[in-house]
């Protein structure tokens, strides 16, 4: 699963300079119990960059925005956006009896950057006073942009040509040794034997959206999920903005999943902090 995700690494991270205002509302994710007679219409997350400012910056934009297929008594989205393994935005809205959320930020960006985002769509359905249940969806986005001195700004999804491809393998290759690194810090800080885990970086979570985590039935798979999320929400996304200000520092949490199937491990470190939440699994049948 490590090496799936995970490419050896060597060289120094790309940063952008500017970090932008994170804003979030402080209303609580909770899993419930999923329903299976709402769905989501649709459930996305995009990274867009919209142009060149000058010759040192461009403007991105940031979008969430999801539909359920009737009003909910909660609706609320939650993601968050990391450029080079970094931290760099969280983004959250929650509004009672609607059906749609959306969300929109613009920011500026220098210098090339690897954008990633992840979010979490859920509502809420108030069966009566003591039932309710839930729907959620994970979506997820990524951009490569080139800020390049001696040619045009150019960004992409997937590479196209060879000077993308270069491109490509640089930030990644940069990116993943900071991460690694970081990732192996944590796990001796809190004595984790790697070996014993399945490694699932934050932003490559959507990948379990259709498909069970390991050792899981789908079932099973979403209800960690769900309360993943509830865990995040808590612990990771709301102490990032408190208080808010401009030296928020963390990489990409780490998802550490028991191969046994009994417990799952989030390793994180958020302004020179490390963290570790332990969650409980679900009895899960090993293969």
């Amino acid at each position: 699963m490590w090496k799936k995700y995970i490419l050896p690494i060597i060289g120094g991270l790309i940063f952008v300079t500017t970090i932008y205002i994170i804003n979030i509302d402080k209303q609580a994710i909770s899993f419930f119990p999923l329903d299976d007679t709402h769905t989501f219409n649709y459930a996305d997350t995009k990274v867009l960059l919209i142009g060149e400012e000058d010759t040192n910056r461009y403007e991105m934009q940031w979008n969430i925005n999801s539909q359920s297929d009737a009003e909910l008594a909660m609706r609320q989205d939650v993601s968050l956006l990391f450029v080079n393994g970094r931290l760099k935005g969280v983004r959250s809205k929650w509004q009672q009896d609607t059906d749609k959320i959306d969300i929109q930020e613009n920011f500026i960006g220098h210098d090339s950057n690897h954008y990633e985002s992840i979010s979490f769509h859920q509502g809420e359905i108030h069966i009566d006073n003591n039932t309710i249940r839930s729907i959620q969806h994970m979506s997820q986005d990524e951009l490569y942009v080139i800020d390049s001195p001696s040619e045009p700004i150019a960004s992409f999804k997937e590479p196209a040509n060879e000077y993308e491809k270069e491109w490509e393998e640089v930030l990644n290759r940069t990116t993943n040794q900071q991460l690694i690194y970081h990732w192996q810090q944590l796990m001796q800080y809190f004595n984790v034997n790697s070996s014993n885990y399945y490694a699932i970086p934050l932003t490559n979570l959507f990948i379990y959206e259709d498909t069970p985590l390991p050792n899981m039935t789908k079932q099973e798979s979403d209800q960690v999920i769900g309360q993943l999320w509830e865990g995040l929400y808590k612990n990771y996304i709301i102490p990032a903005l408190d208080p808010p200000n401009d030296k928020l520092s963390s990489f990409v949490p780490l998802i550490l999943i028991d191969k046994e199937a009994k417990h799952l491990l989030v390793l994180y470190e958020l302004n020179g902090k490390k963290e570790q939440l332990i969650q409980r699994l679900p009895k899960a049948t090993l293969k």
